[in-house]
């Protein structure tokens, strides 16, 4: 009975990892575009949080400090979908087994 309880477990932990490494794929994969002022500046990121385009209105670029604030609200909000993102597909990936608290997939 041992040796069968095991033999499940070893199959579940096998299973998880395919699933976990679907997820990292599907992440890597991911592309999201965070904005700020309505669009006058968005900042696009992988999954993997690596910044991939800026695009600024014209209009924006009179403003240096308001600029540089907007670009950094853009990137927060691209960081937060990512984070929602990573945390769905991980959810799926272990099947809704709660992972500890800032358990992040490795890259």
């Amino acid at each position: 009975m041992m040796k069968g309880g095991l033999a499940g477990l070893m199959k579940q932990a096998q299973q998880m990892q395919e699933k976990m490494k679907v997820a990292q794929e599907q992440l890597a994969a991911l592309e999201v575009t965070g904005q700020a002022a309505g669009g006058v500046v968005k900042v696009t990121i992988s999954g993997k949080y690596d910044m991939k385009r800026v695009q600024i209105d014209p209009a924006a670029m009179d403003d240096r400090e308001m600029l540089e604030d907007l670009i950094v609200t853009a990137y927060t909000d691209a960081f937060k979908q990512v984070e929602a993102a990573s945390a769905q597909v991980m959810s799926g990936a272990t099947a809704g087994m709660p992972m500890p608290p800032g358990f992040k997939l490795p890259f």
